[in-house]
């Protein structure tokens, strides 16, 4: 089978989207599976003096071709779900799975990286490619090379069944998220709640034969409920629904997640106890910046320590807020965005709906492609490719000269059949191929709320915020310079370094020189006012406290799950809920409703690359916030800082340890005060 018979095996240039079919799947894995197997087969028999050349590049090219390929397949899986792109992926998976675990136990390639390594000629190679090696060596004993024939066939077992039950964690929640839906007959039930937002539920009442208003529980529906609705039952609902999908307590308990969490936790401990690890969290930190479980577990509860006292003056706040201006003589769960979106209104005299419309979505990109361009020396222009949804926009990234750097796509809005959350993934990575480089292609992800109304859409800050993180995980993958696969672009950065890119860019959100080039009012055309954004400014640390040691509470749960849950000297945590329980005692400030499953959903975890892994993602807060500050010393914008920062860190990719990068952009470690000062948790005098 060859291109012309099946889109994905055309590696001409971008995927053909507009011809990919759940048809073409099967053919295309088999396809460059068996070229996969032969070209380690050519390998392992053809080569006797192991070079770069003839062990290293050959397998790249083939792996680049299949990882191209079942790119674009996951990437549809995760944004236009169907019963039959489903199953094709689900068929696929296990074979996948099946090869890179057989690859990765392979003796004879093992001996050959082996050999590279321990050969004269590997002080010679360039740094990526010692990085390579080196790496790959790390993978092939994390993989399970050194283990027994039958340790071998058991670790693969687990590696195919975890895989599996993490796409059926992350199916349990999307179908769950999909299936429910409230109508509201009586509009005066939605008091409160904005009107693009009411008019988007009557659209999609309206296209479901329904009158009145279809609530549901994707994002740019649910979150405005829960901060504007005032009836009090409305906010209650839906928090339940919310907060209960893919548990015990949803109408569907087929897709209770409590099982499979339980399985997966399961078999993460015996992968780990196959490969000579105590724990899954000792696996997992492998590969990252930071040592062992211990050394995550003090940084969170030193970070927790300075948080909670301002977390819990930010609690206090607003429930004494809530019982003297709102009547509530108790903060519930499903008050507490209500009470928070009323508090800052009062306290600063703006709402997000305000500023929402100074933000159309041409004006927040134009805005955002001119920080790029200012500080990186690029040019961003909007250009035309397939795509899987009519609303996809696409973009060139160019050099001063003109030259292609990159190219990614932008799928903003939430839809049915699209996975929440936001997310950045490669669709092609940067190498050195025989007609010069491979440029690299990103795909940028988020579920933003859609046009509605015959206007463009508008964005709330706090989605521009999550725009720009996500360019950040872009520019880390597309401005490059690395032209070796496997440590190009994101592939081969530590995993607790990968936030640092996403996390900076958050920062210029923040800025005026920014901002007052990004809006417009949606019906107005002007700017938004001076006055508007200073109020912004001052709410920027408004219960910056809950929301710091919330994330602690996820990170440390999810290390001491998996590094001192079903130890003996854990057993007063029976449960993985009383493990969460202790934690929320340790750190948590706001209380939890009874029907709360919060685990059941926490797909970062159970359904993506974050197991032991979390605590990421404040690790990299300190060093994104000390990488902005140097910025703040020379200039927001400033070029010669964007290229120090493009030179030492973006386009650096996994060709170094990321702290080397981080100390090579600095001119010092990281420091915590810039952390702390971002999120106004410094006592003054």
């Amino acid at each position: 089978m060859n291109a012309n018979d099946n889109p994905l095996l055309d590696f001409s240039g971008l995927p053909r989207f507009d011809a990919i079919r759940p048809e073409h799947v099967t053919p295309a894995v088999d396809a460059l599976l068996a070229d996969g197997r032969a070209t380690i087969e050519r390998i392992a028999d053809a080569v006797s003096e192991p070079t770069w050349d003839a062990v290293v590049e050959p397998l790249a090219e083939s792996l680049d071709r299949f990882d191209r390929a079942w790119s674009a397949v996951r990437h549809l899986h995760a944004v236009v779900d169907t019963p039959a792109l489903r199953d094709a992926y689900n068929a696929n998976q296990p074979k996948v799975v099946a090869f890179f675990t057989e690859l990765a136990q392979d003796l004879r390639l093992y001996a050959k990286y082996r050999a590279l390594r321990a050969q004269p000629g590997f002080a010679r190679l360039d740094a990526a490619k010692q990085r390579v090696i080196d790496n790959e060596l790390r993978d092939f004993r994390l993989g399970g090379a050194e283990l027994s024939a039958a340790d071998k066939a058991r670790f693969r077992a687990v590696q195919e069944e975890l895989a599996e039950l993490s796409t059926q964690f992350e199916e349990h929640l999307l179908d769950e998220t999909n299936d429910w839906a409230h109508y509201v007959e009586d509009e005066a039930l939605l008091a409160g709640v904005p009107a693009d937002v009411r008019e988007t539920a009557r659209a999609a009442a309206q296209a479901a034969g329904r009158a009145g208003w279809k609530l549901t529980l994707r994002m740019p529906c649910y979150l405005p409920v829960m901060q504007y609705a005032e009836v009090r039952d409305l906010r209650r609902l839906l928090h339940e629904a919310y907060s209960t999908r893919a548990s015990d307590l949803s109408p569907h308990p087929d897709r209770d997640n409590a099982p499979v969490i339980a399985r997966i936790l399961e078999l993460r401990r015996e992968a780990a106890r196959l490969l000579g690890y105590p724990n899954y969290a000792h696996v997992s930190l492998v590969p990252k910046m930071a040592n062992d479980p211990g050394e995550v577990v003090a940084f969170l509860r030193d970070l927790a320590q300075r948080a909670k006292p301002f977390a819990e003056r930010d609690f206090a706040e607003l429930s004494a807020f809530a019982r003297d201006e709102l009547g509530l003589s108790e903060l519930a769960p499903w008050d507490v965005a209500y009470a928070a979106e009323r508090l800052k209104a009062a306290r600063y005299a703006y709402s997000e709906q305000e500023v929402r419309q100074y933000l159309p979505e041409d004006w927040v990109l134009t805005g955002l492609f001119r920080v790029v361009e200012t500080i990186y020396g690029v040019r961003i222009e909007e250009g035309t490719a397939a795509a899987w949804h009519p609303s996809v926009r696409f973009f060139h990234i160019r050099d001063r000269a003109g030259a292609l750097v990159g190219e990614f796509y932008f799928d903003l809005y939430a839809r049915e059949g699209k996975r929440s959350g936001a997310w950045m993934d490669d669709a092609i990575n940067r190498r050195r191929v025989r007609g010069g480089i491979q440029h690299p292609v990103a795909y940028l992800t988020c579920n933003l709320s859609a046009p509605v109304g015959g206007k463009p859409a508008t964005f709330t800050h706090d989605e521009v915020i999550t725009i720009f993180h996500e360019f950040g995980h872009g520019l880390h993958q597309l401005l490059t310079r690395v032209d070796v696969p496997g440590v190009s672009g994101i592939q081969g950065v530590e995993w607790d370094a990968v936030e640092l890119p996403s996390q900076f860019m958050e920062n210029f959100c923040w800025e005026w020189d920014v901002l007052r080039h990004m809006t417009r009012h949606v019906d107005t055309g002007e700017p938004l006012p001076k006055a508007l954004f200073d109020r912004m400014l001052a709410a920027r640390n408004f219960l910056s406290g809950m929301a710091t040691v919330r994330q602690i509470e996820m990170g440390l749960f999810d290390m001491l799950l998996h590094d001192q849950f079903g130890a003996g000297e854990a057993a007063a945590w029976a449960t993985p809920e009383a493990l969460l329980e202790a934690v929320r005692r340790e750190v948590a400030v706001v209380p939890r409703a009874p029907y709360d499953r919060f685990m059941q959903s926490f797909a970062h975890v159970f359904a993506g690359g974050y197991a032991a892994g979390y605590y990421s993602y404040q690790w990299a807060l300190v060093l994104s916030a000390d990488a902005y500050s140097l910025f703040e010393e020379e200039g927001v914008l400033s070029p010669a800082a964007g290229a120090r920062f493009r030179d030492e860190v973006l386009a650096r990719g996994g060709s170094r340890p990321a702290l080397e990068s981080f100390v090579a952009f600095r001119g010092r470690p990281p420091q915590l005060d810039a952390l702390l000062r971002h999120n106004g948790m410094v006592v003054t005098p």
